[in-house]
């Protein structure tokens, strides 16, 4: 069997890509198969293609009509019309791993005791071992205050056990694939203000999405100014309590202008529209969100696999005055797809199998952890059996668009895309349609209970008493980096930047190399521009300009082209805000799941204006909001300067003086003690400058963390700073809380750790103080440096996280790639996106 190198697949597959080394990089950094040794399988994506069509095919030959393995590559190849997402993409036919090929799973909320919590969290974290990415709800969980029959005496509320999920998550990964996590919780949960605000601290829930589900009756009561109930439990409460209800909605709109948190589900219209609730007494009700919210699942391991269908190839004669959208081609396209979708339910429950399987053979301490995850696949398989459900969904919405000459977020572009929608929607439920009656109905199918309860979705498109293959089908996910190998815009999010710089290490000794700049640490880089393929293509049918004369153009010939084409203001940043939710809400009448999708706002915008959107989202149908404001998650930016030499806010390579006081930020922490191994609760005090660190000490001495944490604790919004105060053989740093006429000093906070964490505090204020990039920073202290090991709780794990809370994650997010270091990355569909090598994380 032939292997290659990773650089002879990156080489081979930038060829395949017609130059195009990002996608390359994505396809061999993702999906390209390796062996047991790493070592690589496929040089190309064809290769790909050709281990996914022969795995159809062999699905197909179990069934009548059988389609043949050439045909199903030929609507693989060149990602022209059928793509596999994520999941599926690097798991069909590969035997080198157990992983599953769901892309997400929901399971039940936890019981309402230690023992169900703990029950949640592994089942969580043996399905994001697999490859999955999981969601839940927390509203079961007794509000804070309330009697608990334990030593503790009253609960401590919800977000306690949000920070326990969240750190699991991040602990998980699968081949640099990070775990993701989605919690929600009713609009009613007493506790839903602590979790409303959960996420305000930077250094909290970092593993995880959150959002809140809110109900008709809330939005009803908040347009009429009535007051809200918040109750627990929903049936038979044991606690009531009327609320303002503008208060909450309030406080969940800053919450959304401030960190882009939480994402908000109206839940009636979930469970109103969903075909599959239907079955909710025979484990189908919808019961949580996958972590990027475009799927409602229903509990008990039920989980989706998702496929795309790229809109922009059905395009005639695109950007010109005869482009049309071939629907007859698309009709075709769309049912040939969804057979290959019904074909990976097939495949996952194989894959189940075998994960059952090894689960088997695996030596376990405890027999019990075996019975308990064979138990969760066991369930997860029993879903994927009775439902059948799909994911189906489009990419490229962005470009078809602009290929037939509209503008994204304009009436014109919304009414077109909506009538592609309603087709693709009619395609696939005829072609389900279809498969029940070559290979029967999903096994819970019941035509007098559908008959019965008229769904509105299935009214829609006239389907009811029409036996269908799967209990629901359509989703619109965000294709990721699976779009950088379209080359195309995303899911259905228009393009994000037309044209950008990119930057790429060279050899200065080289004499082709064409340095633009030397960063701090003595690396040379080039910077190239980049342009959007699609426009590319564009430039090349409209103007006659080659890919090599496009490249060589300058930015203001660039804004000039793009000026003249329907690309122009059309951007995730130029579009009207308003519009792309009445778009949203427009397309989700013709989806039975959600869709994912980010509404980007400037940074200027006002709360009121969010709330406006938000309002607007339930009013035209939206299932689901999530907005982003450029700079929220506040932080600072890491930008380039006119000589192009990096820089963070106004620093350089000279460290400024320290005025007399800083003001003072203080994250609690646990960290693992060097000496008993023991957790404590521990404090990192931050003195800013400019709002960025200049300055860190570690508060872990009891006669030190108890008065602090109590100050803080009674005064809520007590300020802090921290105060040199000179002495005669060194300085004293003390800790100053002000809180209105309150003000108390807290003693030098440098003598409040051992000698050894102050020195190694020191070390990393000094690298804060001359600007190094707080990325790399962080990057030096995830690094083992013999400070407590490098686990979970080690000192420079616990140090790492908090200084990452200070790098902004906006619409163009500071930070490195934790991939491949590059600093271009964005934010799209809920995730932190890099646009140089591909790679994402959610949450």
């Amino acid at each position: 069997m032939t292997t290659y190198s990773y650089e002879e697949v990156v080489a081979k597959s930038t060829a395949y890509f017609k130059g195009d080394s990002l996608a390359a990089t994505v396809f061999a950094n993702k999906y390209a198969l390796k062996d047991d040794s790493g070592s690589y399988l496929e040089a190309t994506p064809q290769d790909m293609h050709r281990r996914l069509a022969k795995e159809y095919a062999r699905i197909e030959a179990k069934y009548p009509n059988p389609m043949s393995e050439a045909e199903i590559f030929a609507y693989l190849d060149g990602f022209r019309y059928i793509v596999p997402q994520g999941s599926p993409m690097a798991g069909i036919g590969n035997n080198f791993k157990t992983v599953s090929l769901s892309n997400c799973f929901v399971i039940d909320p936890p019981a309402d005791s230690y023992g169900g919590i703990m029950r949640t969290d592994e089942q969580m974290v043996q399905l994001m071992k697999r490859r999955g990415g999981v969601g839940f709800d927390l509203s079961n969980l007794r509000p804070k205050g309330t009697v608990v029959n334990n030593s503790a005496g009253t609960s401590t509320g919800i977000v306690p056990y949000m920070e326990r999920y969240s750190n699991s998550t991040r602990e998980v990964a699968q081949d640099g694939r990070r775990g993701a996590l989605m919690l929600s919780i009713d609009i009613d949960h007493p506790d839903v203000h602590d979790f409303i605000t959960a996420k305000r601290n930077r250094t909290a829930v970092t593993g995880a999405n959150v959002s809140v589900r809110v109900t008709d009756q809330f939005m009803e009561n908040l347009l009429a100014s009535k007051a809200h109930q918040h109750l627990w439990p929903r049936t038979n409460p044991q606690v009531t309590k009327d609320i303002d209800t503008k208060e909450t909605w309030d406080l969940l709109m800053e919450s959304a202008w401030e960190s882009a948190e939480p994402g908000i589900l109206f839940w009636d219209k979930i469970k109103r529209e969903s075909p599959a609730d239907q079955y909710a007494d025979q484990g189908f009700e919808s019961m949580g969100v996958n972590p990027c919210a475009e799927l409602v699942l229903a509990g008990k391991g039920d989980s989706c696999r998702l496929t795309a269908v790229n809109l922009y190839s059905f395009v005639r004669n695109p950007f010109s005055e005869a482009a049309y959208f071939d629907e007859s081609s698309f009709e075709v396209i769309v049912g040939k797809a969804m057979r290959l979708m019904d074909n990976l339910v097939d495949l996952e429950i194989e894959k189940i199998d075998a994960i059952l399987h090894k689960i088997s053979k695996d030596v376990h301490a405890d027999p019990g952890d075996a019975v308990r995850e064979r138990n969760l696949w066991l369930s997860a398989r029993q879903q994927a059996v009775n439902g059948r459900r799909t994911g189906l969904g489009i990419t490229a919405a962005g470009d078809m668009i602009a290929a037939l000459g509209l503008k994204y977020g304009t009436p014109e572009a919304t009414e077109m895309l909506t009538k592609v929608m309603s087709l693709f929607a009619k395609f696939a439920y005829q072609s389900s349609i279809v498969l029940a009656e070559e290979r029967g109905a999903f096994p819970l199918y019941d035509r007098k209970r559908e008959e019965s309860m008229l769904n509105p979705f299935l009214e829609r498109l006239d389907v009811i008493g029409k036996p269908r293959r799967n209990i629901s089908i359509l989703t619109i996910a965000p294709t990721g980096s699976v779009s950088i190998m379209t080359q195309t815009t995303s899911g259905i999010e228009p393009v994000f930047m037309v044209a950008y710089k990119r930057r790429r290490k060279v050899n200065p000794s080289d004499p082709s190399a064409v340095v633009s700049f030397v960063d701090e640490v003595g690396d040379s880089w080039e910077e190239y521009q980049v342009i959007h393929p699609k426009f590319l293509t564009y430039l090349q049918q409209v103007h006659n300009l080659s890919a090599e004369q496009a490249e060589r153009l300058t930015d203001a010939e660039i804004a000039r082209y793009i000026e003249q084409s329907p690309y122009h203001g059309a951007t995730a940043n130029e579009i009207d805000p308003l519009e792309k939710v009445r778009m949203q809400g427009a397309v989700q009448r013709w989806i039975d799941h959600a869709i994912s999708v980010t509404v980007n706002l400037p940074s200027d915008v006002s709360v009121d204006t969010v709330s406006d959107i938000y309002k607007l989202a339930w009013e035209v149908g939206c299932k689901g909001m999530t907005i982003y404001r450029d700079g929220s998650r506040s932080g600072v930016l890491v930008s380039s300067d006119d000589d192009g030499k990096q820089k963070e806010g106004l620093r350089d390579n000279h460290a400024p003086t320290r005025p007399e006081a800083l003001t003072a930020q203080i994250q609690v922490v646990k960290i693992m003690d060097e000496e008993d191994s023991a957790l404590t609760q521990s404090l990192v005090v931050f003195g800013l400058m400019d709002g960025r660190p200049y300055e860190v000490f570690l508060a872990r001495r009891h006669r030190c963390v108890s008065p602090i944490m109590q100050f803080m604790e009674d005064y809520p919004d007590a300020v802090f700073e921290v105060v040199k105060q000179p002495g005669d053989f060194s300085s004293h740093y003390v800790l100053v809380g002000k809180s209105g006429d309150e003000v108390r000093q807290f003693g030098d906070i440098s003598q409040c750790t051992s000698e050894r964490y102050f020195q190694y505090g020191k070390l990393i204020s000094s690298m804060l103080r001359h600007g190094m990039p707080l990325q790399f920073v962080a990057q030096v202290l995830r690094k083992p440096l013999g400070i407590g090991g490098n686990t979970l709780y080690a000192f420079q794990t616990r140090l790492a996280k908090a200084i990452e809370s200070f790098i902004q994650d906006g619409t163009k997010a500071s930070g490195a790639c934790q991939e491949c270091g590059s600093d271009n990355v964005v934010y799209s569909e809920g995730c932190m996106v890099c646009q140089d090598c591909g790679s994402s994380k959610c949450g």
